[in-house]
């Protein structure tokens, strides 16, 4: 394996929402980064602060010791990692690679197979924490993967989050953070109902918020997200599009588990409804425009 130096050139492809504000910590740390976006434009703020843009994921797989990527969907993934000319084609013996994507625990487990034969180490380590936890450096980050490897990775995961958790093999990542988007999708359902409910009852909602806030109804989207669904700030921290492929891939697995997911289901439909309704490149937060007395 390719020793760990401060000075060792990173790779980060994928740069929207989250993945900006991720690479721009790593390079603030000090490492030399090499980027890679299919929209050059979102890559500006870094190369002003001395990012190398590089013109294809090849390319940044033959310069970079350790690369990042937060795409937006599965089959991105596999064409940046599989498809050629894709990162394991490129990528030289000893490369670390980290998937922050939310992607398929069926896919890390290949992309892990298929890097191990040539000699490349593999992570799934997807995320939690939105924009504002991606911005702070502060997000959950869940990892399966070989322990040597977790190891090798962890001073550069501390540089994004503060909860890095080794979770097992390789797509326990992903089955972690489809455990968490689980969870997030039956909280947000109880915000946006809870929320519609008091504008039906003909209540003010930033009092009810300001009551059951500090309460046993307390959770992170209501503390974060029921503000701006109040403020009509549909704005993305995270996307609704991106949701509902989380949702799906949520579902297939769970059908693979034989694991009942009733509430998985029906997130899926509320915002494929939301969708529909032109809402695929809001925040997950607009699901309370389905709730609100005025939609």
């Amino acid at each position: 394996m390719k020793p760990l130096a401060h000075t060792f050139p990173l790779g980060f492809i994928g740069l929207g929402v989250m993945g900006g504000s991720m690479a721009g910590h790593l390079l603030n740390a000090g490492y030399p980064l090499n980027i890679f976006n299919r929209t050059r434009a979102k890559a500006d703020p870094l190369i002003a602060k001395g990012a190398h843009f590089c013109e294809s994921a090849a390319e940044v797989a033959r310069c970079s010791d350790v690369i990042f990527t937060m795409l937006g969907m599965p089959s991105d993934v596999e064409e940046i990692y599989l498809g050629p000319p894709g990162l394991l084609e490129n990528a030289t013996p000893g490369t670390l690679l980290i998937d922050m994507t939310t992607s398929s625990p069926a896919l890390a487990q290949r992309i892990f197979r298929e890097a191990r034969q040539r000699e490349i180490a593999s992570l799934d380590a997807p995320v939690s924490g939105g924009d504002i936890g991606a911005r702070e450096a502060r997000l959950s980050i869940m990892v399966g993967g070989e322990a040597s490897d977790f190891e090798r990775a962890l001073p550069l995961l501390k540089i994004l989050g503060t909860t890095i958790v080794l979770q097992g093999r390789a797509g326990s990542g992903q089955h972690t953070k489809l455990a968490n988007q689980i969870a997030i999708a039956g909280a947000m359902l109880g915000v946006c109902e809870a929320l519609g409910y008091a504008k039906r009852a003909g209540l003010d909602p930033h009092r009810v918020l300001e009551s059951i806030g500090s309460g046993a109804a307390a959770s992170w989207s209501l503390a974060n997200l029921a503000p701006r669904m109040l403020a009509g700030n549909f704005e993305p921290g995270f996307l609704v599009k991106h949701l509902v492929k989380d949702l799906r891939l949520a579902l297939e697995s769970g059908a693979l588990l034989n694991a009942r997911t009733p509430t998985v289901s029906l997130a899926g439909e509320l915002y494929q409804e939301l969708v529909v309704a032109g809402g695929a490149e809001q925040g997950t937060q607009a699901l309370f425009r389905l709730f609100d007395s005025e939609f």
